[in-house]
């Protein structure tokens, strides 16, 4: 009997994990949308944004059986979409894209009407380093050049930004901080005024996302390094900023986010159907011709990753004294 039993046991156990895989299929299978989901992109279409948004919706609606509709609705900076969101129903009907303007830096300079780390944020979608340009004339020939230069004589860099509390100006004061300097800081009003005049010899050096790439293969740019720890697949020999000055790593990420509170099975299948969506070569090929990288982030782990985001930024805010708008 005793042996019966330790037979039954171990039986038992070896079935475990796969009854714990069918439990898991089942949560996941238990929601499904009845009527079409709403992804809203809070800026107009034809940017980053609004291809990552896009291309998801494309890839996973035929696995949702429901068709899946990028709905445009920019004002505020991006606030008045993320408001949306915040307000909807929890069901899975309402979803937005993200970014740090949106979640973890515009709401550290400006009122918002939504509260960013309350939201569920279903999974990270995409990553890409901003870089590092230059003058192509600037004496400094490479990043350890540049840095030696910044520290001897900082007064006499021009260093400009996409705008004032933009992730260019806060990656610029994050650099400032750790070379342990003060730049001169030369705001523009978007990266393609910032590019034009880096083009122009203007200004010396400047943080700007992909957009900058195509200046770069032109030679009317100068790509001195990415600010991220690992190298970019698009240009692998690039130097990292990381390590040259202790810790510097700054992605610009997009995400997908739902209301708060939303049902655990509901957030388990979009969590699903996203991670498979991201490994699929058409979406990971259409992302990155655009100088994005496809990646996937689950909730729990991307909220971790928001709140170091936020922890970093408002301390870069304080240190550089940079005022929050009443």
């Amino acid at each position: 009997m005793t042996q019966a039993l330790s037979r039954r046991a171990a039986l038992g156990l070896l079935a475990a994990p796969a009854l714990l895989r069918a439990a898991q299929a089942q949560t996941q299978a238990s929601w499904a949308p009845d009527r079409p989901v709403r992804i809203i992109v809070p800026f107009p279409a034809g940017g980053g944004l609004d291809l990552v948004g896009r291309v998801l919706a494309e890839t996973i609606a035929p696995a949702l059986g429901q068709p899946v509709v990028v709905d445009n609705r920019a004002g505020a900076a991006g606030a008045l979409g993320i408001e949306q969101v915040f307000r909807a129903a929890p069901d899975g009907h309402t979803l937005g894209i993200t970014s740090s303007g949106n979640i973890t830096i515009g709401p550290l300079l400006r009122k918002t009407p939504y509260t960013p780390l309350t939201m569920t944020h279903v999974s990270r979608l995409t990553t890409s380093p901003l870089m590092l340009v230059a003058r192509k004339d600037l004496p400094a020939a490479d990043i350890d050049a540049f840095i030696a230069w910044a520290k001897a004589k900082p007064a006499e860099v021009r260093f400009g930004s996409g705008g004032i509390g933009s992730s260019t100006h806060l990656s610029l004061e994050l650099m400032n901080i750790r070379m342990g300097v003060k730049t001169l800081h030369v705001p523009y009003r978007g990266t393609t005024p910032l590019l034009t005049d880096l083009a122009s010899g203007n200004v010396d050096v400047g943080f700007s996302d992909a957009a900058g790439w195509p200046m770069v293969e032109q030679g009317t740019l100068r790509l001195l390094a990415v600010s991220t720890a690992e190298a970019w697949p698009r240009s692998p020999s690039t130097p990292v900023l990381d390590g040259r000055l202790g810790e510097f790593r700054v992605n610009n990420w997009y995400g997908l986010v739902a209301p708060p509170h939303l049902p655990a099975p509901i957030l388990a299948r979009l969590e699903a159907e996203t991670a498979k969506a991201l490994a699929t070569a058409r979406v990971r090929d259409a992302y990155e011709a655009s100088g994005f990288t496809a990646a996937p982030m689950p909730q729990a782990e991307f909220q971790r990753y928001l709140e170091g985001e936020v922890a970093l930024w408002k301390g870069v805010i304080e240190t550089a004294g940079i005022e929050r708008e009443s």
